[in-house]
This record gives structure tokens, sequence and C-alpha cells, in this order.
């Protein structure tokens, strides 16, 4: 594990870096000395017992207003319950057009989304049936008890279902699947980046050259540019068109961060888009703390769409974040708002600015959604729809 200042690590925290870091040098050895990025990815963040996802480290902050916030970030739904209130309209709709009760969230975090969207669905008179995959023990757990109120109504599932009908929400999933990193080398060679380990046993890159699938797959995704450095997400692809297979009738939601492909392999976006997340620092090196830190990259949200068509699925809508909220209720939800209490009513809205700004996730967050069998509009995407950009 790479010391930082930054970071200062408290004895067992260190002890289990450590102990992530033996296993990541095992997996290495055991390959040769040599690890495609994406395993070495999968490993770091869900190797059992020992990955970021598969261990016990707080990950998600409660609240983007704690004095002294846990966790290493903050989502959308921790930020305020109206995210989720507004995504509700949404879902009450989907719900209502496949004549179903059926919600099935991925990746459900600290169970704020859930609470928030059931609660709202009630509101409507839409006593749902609410299940959860979760790949993450401790996140698991967390969320069990925060739905506990909920009894049967929420379910946890250990695998897909065979059949779906009604509503998938997955915020924040695609991000945080291992992804395959590429580089075109300066004669614009394909080359696939993976992991070895120096002679100091310090986590480094090296490249080799890209097998054939990957070498066409990149030059699918953009002209061959010397130097430059990026990310294909082949396991976020496949699971878009694997919905395919069980989502029967109703629709898919995904919110991520990302762009369409011709701004995700911009040539000025040479570096790729990795990111780390530790302790509400962000950071470009998933070398610094393996285990102990949250490693993403941006969606390409065209291979997405391509991945649910090719699933056979019908891509419905894409656009912002701030948008979508817009469009599915956000600003009725604050209009209903007291504002005479100054205090109380800048603490709502303070969040909310941070879901619509273009500077913050109003614009960097896209959503997607995908479905078979939908015939009305989606309200979330009535006006600003760009899947034309895709």
């Amino acid at each position: 594990m790479t010391s930082h200042p930054a970071f200062d690590f408290d004895p067992d925290t260190r002890a289990h870096g450590e102990r992530v870091a033996r296993h990541l040098r095992q997996v290495i050895a055991g390959a040769g000395g040599w690890l495609p990025f994406e395993a070495w990815m999968a490993e770091a963040l869900y190797a059992p017992g020992l990955g970021y996802y598969a261990a016990g480290s707080v990950k998600l902050a409660e609240s983007a207003h704690d004095q002294a916030p846990t966790g290493d970030f903050v989502t959308a739904p921790e930020l305020t319950p109206l995210f989720g209130q507004t995504l509700a309209n949404q879902a009450a709709q989907i719900l209502r057009a496949s004549d179903s009760l059926d919600v099935l969230e991925f990746g459900a975090g600290s169970g704020a989304l859930a609470a928030s969207v059931i609660a709202a669905l009630d509101a409507q008179g839409l006593r749902v049936r609410y299940s959860i995959v979760e790949v993450s023990a401790d996140l698991r757990a967390r969320q069990q008890s925060r739905l506990a109120a909920l009894g049967d109504r929420v379910t946890w599932l250990d695998r897909l279902p065979e059949s779906f009908v009604g509503c998938v929400l997955a915020n924040e999933v695609l991000d945080a699947m291992p992804v395959d990193v590429f580089r075109w080398d300066e004669q614009e060679n394909p080359f696939q980046r993976g992991v070895a380990v120096d002679a100091q046993g310090a986590f480094v890159w090296k490249d080799r050259a890209a097998p054939d699938d990957m070498a066409r797959r990149m030059a699918e995704r953009m002209p061959p540019l010397a130097g430059y450095v990026s990310e294909i997400n082949h396991q976020g692809e496949a699971w878009v068109r694997g919905l395919g297979q069980w989502l029967q009738r109703g629709a898919a939601l995904l919110f991520d961060y990302g762009f369409p492909r011709r701004e995700y392999y911009h040539p000025q976006r040479a570096g790729g888009t990795l990111m780390c997340h530790l302790r509400h620092h962000s950071h470009a090196d998933p070398f610094l703390a393996p285990g102990l830190q949250d490693i993403t990259a941006h969606v390409d949200f065209t291979a997405m769409a391509d991945a649910a068509l090719e699933g056979g699925l019908d891509v419905l809508g894409y656009t912002s974040q701030a948008r979508f909220l817009m469009n599915a209720g956000l600003m009725e939800q604050l209009a209903g708002l007291d504002p005479s209490d100054a205090g109380a009513y800048a603490r709502v809205v303070a969040p909310v600015q941070k879901l619509l700004s273009e500077a913050e996730m109003g614009e960097l967050f896209k959503v997607l959604a995908v479905g078979r069998g939908m015939d009305t509009p989606l309200l979330g995407f009535n006006r600003g729809d760009r899947r034309d950009t895709l």
C-alpha cells in the first residue's frame, strides 16, 4: 500500500490494506507476473473478505451536512430525500404502464434511495414490493437496518431474477464495475494496460499488445491517437445486455456520471477517466490504497445504449440528471416548502442545487432509460432528451 500524507490510517486500517496488497501480489504472481487491470480492479474491489466492497469499511456518508462526514463519498440519495421522492414519480409511471408493483434496485448504498422511493410511492397509492441486489455485505447489513421497519416489503436477492416486470433502479452502479484500460502507443499501436509488481513490491502499470478482440473494440470506439489512454467497460456492457434476458416488461433507470462516446473518447481526455474516492478526496491513482478506496470509471453511455439494443431492449430516454429531475417534478416538490424559516429552507435547497448545478452533479450525471413494452413516453425525458447524441 502506497503511503500518502493526506491519509493518516489507523493501525487496523493499515493492516487491512497490507492484507489486500499481499493478496493482489499473490494474484499477480499466480498469473505469471502480469494481470489485466480489469482483473486487478475486480480483486481490489470485490475479493471476498478483502476488497473495498467486500470488507467492512464505511463507504457512504449518511449526509453531506455532517461536520465530520464518514465514509469516502456521498451519492444523490444521501444528499436529500427529494432525489428519491422525485424519482418515484417516474417509477410510478413505469409501474402503472407495466401493470406491476415490483421495484428492483441494484447497489442500494445506505438504503436511502429505497426508503424515500417506497414512502413516495406509498403516498401515490402504490404499495410496492421492493427487492435489492447488493454485492457488499456491510452495505447490505446497513440497508437491512435502515429498512427494517418495512418488514417483508423489502427483500434481498442473491442472484438475478429469471423474469421481472416493473421498474429497475441503478444509481452509480455501472461506474463501479471493473474496466479494461487501453493505450495507443507513440506509433499508434493498441496496447492493453495491466498491473505488475516492481522490485520494491509496489504496483505499477505494465502494457502488453492488445489482444485482437480488444484491439478491434478500441478501433470501433475511436481512431488511434498516440499516447491516448482510456477504458472499456466490458462488464457493464454485458450487464446491460443481460437485462434483456430477464426484464420482460417495464424499464430500467441507470444514473451515473459519464458521456456519449464522442465526448468520452475526446482527444482532450487523453488520460482516461479512472477516479478513486477516499475519505471525501478524489484522485486518479488506483494503486494508492487498494482495498481501502473506491475505484471508478466514467460511463460510455453510447456503449450502454448499444448493449441494451443488442439485448433486445428499447432505448427509452437519455438526458442529464438535472433535466430528468426537473421533468419528473423536482421543482414542484420545492414549491411545497415553506420559505418562512430561512434556515430550514436553505438546508433543504442547498443539496438540491448540488443535484441540479452544471458545475456539480446536474450535468456530469446522466440518466439512461432502457426497457421493453413501454408504449408511453417517460415523463423524465419529456424535455431535453439527448438520445440523438448517443
